[in-house]
């Protein structure tokens, strides 16, 4: 199992369109096999950070959606609409292993 997180430097003045984007993304994983834990929006303190968290059974299985994600018309919807908004300034994404016990 591996998480992918992502921390995002985001436009501060375009929250609505991050969530919305955020909102795209979530059924997309779920889509291709991933399980989404969600889009963590700034609330408190500093106001351009969001998070993101997924997980998938493997680094295989996520390195398959990624591919198959440049090929799916709803997922070059969302990257087109985060582009055309630009309510994404950069990104990092770094991948987890749970430990459990």
């Amino acid at each position: 199992m591996v998480t992918c997180y992502l921390r995002y430097i985001i436009d501060p003045y375009k929250l609505e369109e991050f969530e919305y984007y955020g909102k795209m993304w979530i059924p997309l994983v779920e889509k291709f096999g991933g399980r989404h834990h969600g889009y963590f929006m700034p609330a408190e303190g500093t106001n351009n950070v969001a998070l993101a968290l997924f997980t998938f059974p493997s680094l295989a299985l996520y390195e398959e959606y990624r591919t198959a994600s440049m090929e799916d018309p709803a997922c070059q919807a969302a990257f087109r609409y985060a582009e055309e908004t630009r309510c994404i300034i950069s990104y990092e994404r770094s991948f987890f292993r749970p430990v459990f016990e």
